[in-house]
């Protein structure tokens, strides 16, 4: 239970500082001790938790259009993904997601003013991949922040819609895992208090972090965030 708490407060604080990754960082942990659908369930939990302290934190800069073009594809795609959580080996889902992210950041790397076009088609889009992947394998946050960086928003709207957007995705996956069987044991049930309270600590500190950090340096290290992860992606997924 240390372990868990400990690396909910860093995946965290790191989670409110990037916009993501608080899953990728959870899951392998999380599945050293419990079966897949209670570490989806127990993570999904955690990760609706950051995202309410990231709204209260940053609450005036949500843009409320993106979050409608992300979020109702991704509350459409997260069930179905939900649903097939036993169909689809995480791995080789996991690695698939990690490889398209490395081949992203080292492109636009290579073409510095490549973004992904800011239409409605492709938030409909990013929505869509990220609602799925999220609900079949809890991981997905990094596809949602590789369409919403082409948007440039500034470092708290930028952090305060990812925000609104996983909400609106991890109700209907929790919800849906609940559905369909999944339950905490009561290990989980018993340490979801100091759990809770980790998120709430380490997005505080994630947000002191974000503010700290000069807007035009914080697209570049939300970039090599997702680097790193989508390495860890395909080499331990």
């Amino acid at each position: 239970m240390l372990l868990l708490v400990l690396s909910t407060f860093i995946a965290s604080m790191f989670g409110t500082f990037t916009g993501f990754g608080i899953s990728t960082v959870l899951i392998p942990i999380f599945l050293l001790f419990f079966p897949p659908p209670v570490t989806l369930l127990m993570v999904g939990i955690i990760h609706w938790f950051n995202n309410v302290w990231r709204l209260t934190m940053f609450r005036k800069g949500v843009v409320y259009k993106l979050i409608l073009y992300f979020g109702v594809p991704g509350v459409l795609l997260s069930y179905t993904g939900a649903r097939l959580t036993v169909e689809i080996p995480h791995d080789i889902l996991t690695r698939a997601i990690g490889l398209v992210i490395i081949f992203y950041v080292i492109f636009i790397h290579i073409r510095e003013d490549f973004e992904v076009k800011t239409s409605s088609k492709n938030a409909l889009l990013g929505g869509g991949m990220y609602g799925f992947s999220s609900g079949l394998s809890g991981i997905g946050g990094e596809i949602r922040s590789m369409f919403l960086l082409a948007y440039n928003l500034p470092k708290s709207v930028y952090i305060a819609t990812t925000g609104a957007i996983s909400l609106t995705i991890d109700t209907t996956r929790i919800l849906t895992y609940l559905s369909g069987g999944a339950r905490l044991e009561t290990v989980l049930v018993y340490g979801a208090v100091p759990l809770i309270i980790a998120t709430f600590v380490g997005a505080y500190i994630g947000k002191n972090l974000v503010e700290k950090v000069p807007k035009e340096k914080f697209r570049m290290i939300v970039g090599i965030f997702l680097f790193l992860i989508a390495i860890k992606m395909v080499i331990s997924p």
